[in-house]
């Protein structure tokens, strides 16, 4: 019997990211595929039929013939007799390694364009999971902000381009990805800087509203915008950029709910409601660089970026009273995040071994409400 041949995700990723011709065919229940996927593919729902082990349940799908194809789903064994069923036609088919589990630790990157001078922006995104870290670089200095993956990413893009880290920062505790900011910090030698707080357990440099951090021929000024945490701070890079954590999306912003009782997600809404003013009164061309997108992030090398004027006019249901903005934003809360009270832990010791990321990880990111 013919061994149907696996695909990892390291290579997958090398295929989306230098333009392969690929068909990706997702056969997991539609409602997972709803909650996040690889940006591209094709869905069919067949999961019910390939586990029940009909051998017919791929008999009507037609897919290019000369372009692999990979199948994928939550952990890659359906994805393994789905693979099997198109080797049969004679097809160059793969089953994902690990199936979406797996996927959330693949990534692309986008240069982020910007009006200041001998500054670059580098926007890191795990396109599954929708996380999305930053390097900011200038006369060869560069900061981390909330590297969500292996510190190894960091090191190796730092010098691909020629910069030596010198800052890690987090703009909150996350809750729906480890954060690698305090190995990646270890490893460099650089600051590691996170807000103020009595959560974390480990050595660090507390970030104030009196922290100004030089870079080159810029300066990272930090500004407090508790709501979605009650730590979270938002960093203004130049007067001209902002990178929100989780307190401003490109369509929507953070959610005040999560480890809250319903007396603290009050209190933590009317700290949002307050920084979101703070925010939206800043100059209309400020570019905004969010903490996370809610979308599959595609290999197209075009960043996730907005501005206040843009958020402004989308965002109009936040200009109302506080009373009003609790009242609308607590009806439009999602589910949780998966694993987000484990995440929370784990990120408050720094300690993550023993862990297996993808398992800890698994899953869309829910913090924003639109």
């Amino acid at each position: 019997m013919e061994t149907t041949p696996t695909l990892d995700v390291t290579t997958l990723r090398n295929w989306l990211e230098n333009g392969k011709p690929v068909t990706i065919l997702d056969v997991r229940p539609l409602a997972e595929r709803q909650e996040w996927a690889i940006p591209g593919s094709i869905h069919v729902d067949v999961y019910d039929k390939l586990k029940a082990g009909d051998e017919h349940a791929l008999d009507n799908v037609n897919v290019a013939q000369h372009v692999p194809v990979v199948t994928v789903c939550a952990a890659g064994r359906m994805s393994l007799k789905a693979a099997g069923q198109l080797q049969a036609k004679g097809l160059e088919v793969y089953s994902l390694e690990g199936g979406m589990k797996a996927w959330s630790l693949a990534w692309n990157t986008a240069i982020v364009p910007t009006s200041l001078p001998q500054v670059s922006i580098l926007q890191i995104r795990r396109t599954g999971k929708g996380c999305l870290s930053y390097m900011v670089a200038s006369e060869g200095e560069a900061l981390v902000i909330d590297a969500s993956l292996d510190e190894k990413v960091y090191l190796d893009l730092a010098m691909m381009h020629g910069w030596q880290i010198t800052y890690v920062l987090d703009t909150h505790l996350h809750a729906d990805h480890l954060s690698r900011s305090r190995v990646l910090a270890l490893q460099t030698g650089a600051k590691l800087l996170l807000p103020e707080s009595d959560k974390f357990q480990f050595s660090y440099e507390p970030v104030t509203s009196q922290t100004t951090l030089p870079l080159g021929k810029t300066l990272l000024k930090a500004i407090p915008t508790p709501g979605h945490t009650l730590e979270s701070f938002s960093y203004l890079v130049g007067e001209s950029v902002l990178f929100s954590g989780d307190t401003l999306f490109v369509d929507g912003i953070g959610r005040p709910d999560l480890k809250a009782s319903a007396d603290e997600i009050r209190q933590k809404a009317t700290l949002l409601h307050r920084s979101l003013h703070t925010l939206l009164a800043l100059p209309e061309s400020l570019q905004v660089l969010p903490g996370h997108t809610s979308k599959p992030v595609a290999f197209d090398e075009e960043p996730i970026v907005t501005t206040i004027g843009e958020l402004a006019a989308k965002l109009s249901w936040v200009k109302v009273s506080e009373e009003a903005f609790a009242q609308t934003l607590l009806a439009k809360i999602p589910a949780t995040p998966p694993n987000y009270l484990t995440i929370s832990e784990l990120n408050r010791g720094g300690d993550f071994s023993g862990i297996e990321p993808m398992e800890v990880e698994a899953g869309a990111n829910r913090c924003a409400i639109s």
